[in-house]
């Protein structure tokens, strides 16, 4: 395993995250990490990827990769290329980009043999139970109806992140789980912790706000 974060932003695909400013939320991202020694890491589009790891040193990941190897495809994401432009590990199987269950292993499979780190992502706790026997580093419980809700399952179904861990754990307790859907704040982080996750995967809370370098300042305050 590469890394281990506390918290990861995904960039996913808004405006507020592309390009130049996706560098300078990048930079925001850095700054809060040296002054607060909190893990912060990043999941841009790929296009961004090697603009952005030419001015951070911290985590940066994709946001998919695809179990390809180099060859005659189109429209995918080659393991090799994104090693190339410096990516650490890669979020797999998020709600708004789902695959079957062989694919997933497959991936998990490439992140093994380049020593990425994979985070998995979940949707319901069964699904996550199902999804340590493939043992990713990390598995993300994310419930698709609070994501960019602004209501945080770790306070508002809080009872989704305590079941996650200890299903997961039930199956291989050496796997962190994160907590992700509707995260904005501090408080949100420091429930989510409490409640046994090790880390929260966010988007939104960070990437649309109009101080996003506040907001992460805020989110690594409690930890």
């Amino acid at each position: 395993m590469a890394d281990s974060p506390k918290i990861i932003i995904n960039f996913k695909t808004y405006s507020e995250s592309s390009g130049e400013k996706a560098k300078q939320l990048a930079i925001h991202a850095e700054e809060v990490h040296d002054l607060s020694g909190v893990d912060i890491t990043i999941a841009p589009q790929a296009v961004d990827l090697k603009a952005i790891r030419d001015v951070v040193n911290i985590p940066v990941y994709a946001q998919h990769i695809d179990p390809i190897s180099p060859g005659n495809s189109t429209g995918l994401y080659l393991p090799e290329a994104l090693m190339e432009a410096g990516i650490n590990g890669t979020l797999i199987n998020h709600s708004e980009k789902q695959l079957k269950l062989s694919t997933i292993d497959e991936i998990i499979q490439i992140t093994k043999k380049y020593d990425l780190t994979s985070i998995l992502c979940s949707n319901n706790i069964r699904t996550s139970a199902a999804c340590a026997s493939l043992n990713p580093d990390f598995i993300a419980i994310e419930p698709p109806a609070l994501i960019a809700s602004g209501y945080a399952v770790s306070q508002c179904e809080p009872e989704i992140v305590s079941n996650t861990v200890a299903a997961v754990h039930e199956i291989n307790d050496s796997i962190p789980v994160l907590c992700g859907a509707g995260i904005t704040n501090g408080e949100d982080v420091k429930a989510a912790l409490d409640l046994g996750a090790e880390g929260v995967l966010l988007a939104s809370g960070v990437v649309k706000a109009e101080d996003s370098k506040a907001v992460l300042e805020d989110l690594v305050s409690k930890i």
